[in-house]
């Protein structure tokens, strides 16, 4: 086949940007010139570029044609799903055997900076000596077969390699996304998995069901807070709290449901990856004597099951220890520190007292938090996680045990220890509306705040020292240079193995875990939480869309460890309110099992095996979509056994031919 059909495909505009030094002298040649060369080097591998010069730095914009990025895709043996059922390493010469994305594209926008990646790393000095470039009197050395981009990066020449985004594609989101005022939950999903690729399509679509859910619960917390029910009053928190929890376990099953629906359709293949064994020839993370080792052991099946024993069983010890020192300063540490800002707040009587004490606590507990999170990502480092996203999965694990320590120990400690609750529904109160509507703020505009000040910084002074006035505003000359000074959507605990959503999912995390483990001590928390599910998904589509730059797309096709720990949050749930529930009907504390007693310890057990053997009635992976996956394995089967079945004549012809010889 030829590529011409894929050719009708609508080429992109420019897609990655750089960022590099704005030269003070131009090189006589141009083939020293370190901008000069680079500039031809990315003309010679196929990009389309353009130059554009700004205040503070130059800026490279880049875009490729189909057919480079269907070169660079076969050159990276990127597996994609075909029309007969089959994901197969793509061939550009094969183009029409491969699926398109719903947006009619033959590559995702993952896929394409995939591709961009390689190119861009890809350019190497292929020379036979090494080339001496230079820039604004500076010489550096591009040695052989090293990255020119590497190398003008370690040099400082090259500052930034970024995503832009697309202004046709990111005003039509904003109009459906954010300015759409009939359809609050009902957006297309597949432009924001165009646009962003796979992770944050998942957390919109998971964020946008979320917001759809909650409107049960919101609804059931009115009709309990404002109808009198009379003699059978002693059974609505039961029933409430009930409900509640059937509608978390539900709705949980059903999103896994409705994951794998996206990703079928999206055409992810989510098989399982080779396990640990199989790392070994793979790659980095292991050391050079335990390679070296396996190596050896190739040929002795004995020695090569010991050496992968062993690897396993001292992946399963470092975890264990990591996990081990991370709770250990939890306990140690911040336990202490928690009960005793509880037990402060809870003795002081003078509001103006508490008021300083609780801000300080809240700039020591961020001290904290990225002080644990900080240690965190160096312990992961140690772990042997078979890829990016297990080690992601262990960074979220052990700095969730950090929040949900800060968060919930001084609600426990007035709701358990004190009985309180009076206290206790101001604390919630507290939690969910004022600092809630106080993080949402900052989220949205602190990112606004630090781009006008690195802009009113650098390129104000910039164009001061150069036109030698002092004009009031800065007006760009392009939209890429606007585009760079906003921030980057990172973690606040680094960008090394999560993105921004990190920051997004926790702040949904917190807030279910609060409304699920005291619904009994004030129902209408699921208000709030509507009402505020329902904002995000426009305030957070807004904040992608113009306040940060264009993401780096991840290809993470399902909530990862967050689904773990929803679930941990929906146990813990009936454990709190079943303890609520005691505390509230047994106020003179006897803790007689009486009927009362007996029947919510009886509605616990019931709960938690319901939590558990809900699985069972509502399947996880939809019949249509198990049928396709069945449907593509017996496809891989059949090809495989026809071409072992091809394989077999010629070999016994070779035999033939050998014994006549």
């Amino acid at each position: 086949m030829n590529g011409n059909e894929g050719e009708e495909e609508e080429q992109p505009g420019f897609e990655i940007g750089l960022v590099v030094r704005n030269r003070i002298l131009k090189q006589e040649d141009d083939n020293v010139d370190c901008i000069e060369v680079l500039l031809k080097e990315l003309t010679h591998v196929g990009f389309t570029v353009e130059k554009v010069r700004g205040f503070t730095d130059g800026f490279i914009k880049l875009s490729a044609t189909l057919e480079r990025l269907g070169q660079a895709a076969a050159d990276l043996q990127l597996r994609k799903p075909t029309y007969i059922g089959i994901d197969l390493p793509f061939q550009w010469e094969d183009v029409n055997a491969f699926l398109r994305q719903p947006d009619g594209k033959l590559f995702s926008w993952c896929e394409r900076f995939r591709c961009y990646q390689h190119m861009l790393y890809g350019i190497r000095n292929r020379r036979q000596s090494d080339i001496i470039l230079k820039l604004d009197g500076r010489e550096l050395v591009w040695k052989i077969q090293e990255p020119l981009l590497k190398t003008l990066e370690y040099e400082g020449m090259v500052k930034h390699v970024f995503p832009l985004h697309d202004e046709v594609k990111r005003k039509k989101l904003l109009r459906s996304w954010v300015l759409n005022k009939r359809n609050f939950t009902n957006q297309d999903i597949d432009d924001m998995y165009s646009y962003f690729g796979l992770k944050i399509a998942i957390y919109f679509a998971f964020l946008r069901m979320y917001a759809r859910w909650t409107v049960f619960p919101a609804l059931l917390a009115v009709t309990v807070q404002l109808v009198n029910f009379g003699s059978m009053q002693f059974l609505v928190l039961p029933v409430f709290f009930t409900s509640t929890t059937l509608w978390a376990v539900l709705f949980f099953q059903f999103w896994k449901r409705k994951n794998y629906s996206l990703i079928s359709r999206w055409q992810i293949n989510c098989s399982v990856t080779a396990g640990q064994g199989y790392k070994f020839l793979g790659m980095e993370c292991i050391s050079i004597k335990t390679r070296l080792e396996l190596l050896k052991a190739m040929g002795d099946r004995n020695r090569e099951k010991a050496v992968y024993q062993r690897y396993e069983w001292f992946g399963h010890l470092v975890r264990f220890r990591n996990n081990s020192l991370i709770i250990l300063g939890i306990v140690c540490l911040q336990l202490p520190f928690e009960l005793a800002y509880a037990h402060l707040y809870e003795v002081l009587k003078s509001d103006i007292t508490k008021f300083a004490l609780t801000a300080c606590y809240i700039i020591l507990i961020q001290y904290f938090t990225k002080l644990g999170a900080r240690v965190s990502v160096r312990l992961i480092k140690y772990e042997n996680n078979e890829n990016s996203q297990f080690q992601a999965d262990s960074l979220v694990y052990k700095v969730f045990g950090l929040y949900f320590m800060q968060s919930y120990i001084g609600v426990f400690y007035h709701a358990l220890l004190h009985r309180n609750f009076t206290t206790l529904r101001q604390l919630l109160i507290q939690r969910l509306i004022i600092f809630q509507v106080l993080e949402n703020v900052l989220e949205h505009s602190l990112p606004y705040i630090k781009y006008s000040i690195k802009k009113y910084r650098d390129v104000r002074n910039k164009k001061h020292r150069r036109s030698g006035s002092g004009n009031k505003k800065v007006h760009f000359h392009s939209k890429v240079e606007k585009e760079y000074l906003k921030p980057s959507y990172n973690a606040s605990i680094g960008d090394e193995l999560e993105d921004g959503l990190f920051d997004d999912y926790l702040q949904l995390a917190l807030q279910f875990g609060m409304i699920m483990m005291f619904a009994c001590a004030f129902p209408l928390e699921f208000v709030f939480a509507a009402v505020n599910s329902f904002t995000e998904v426009r305030t957070d589509a807004l904040k992608l869309l113009t306040m940060f730059r264009s993401p780096v797309p991840r290809a993470a096709a399902t909530i990862g460890a967050w689904i773990t720990i929803y679930q941990f949050l929906i146990v813990m749930s009936i454990c709190t309110n079943s303890v609520l529930l005691v505390c509230m009907y047994d106020q003179e504390r006897k803790w007689q099992i009486e009927p009362g007693l007996a029947g919510i310890l009886i509605m616990e057990h019931v709960l938690l095996l319901i939590k558990f053997g809900f699985s069972q009635f509502v399947p996880e992976e939809p019949a249509w979509v198990r049928a396709r996956r069945v449907w593509n394995a017996e496809q891989v089967q059949d090809a495989c056994a026809k071409q072992l079945l091809k394989s077999f004549p010629s070999r016994e012809k070779n035999s033939e031919e050998k014994k006549l010889e």
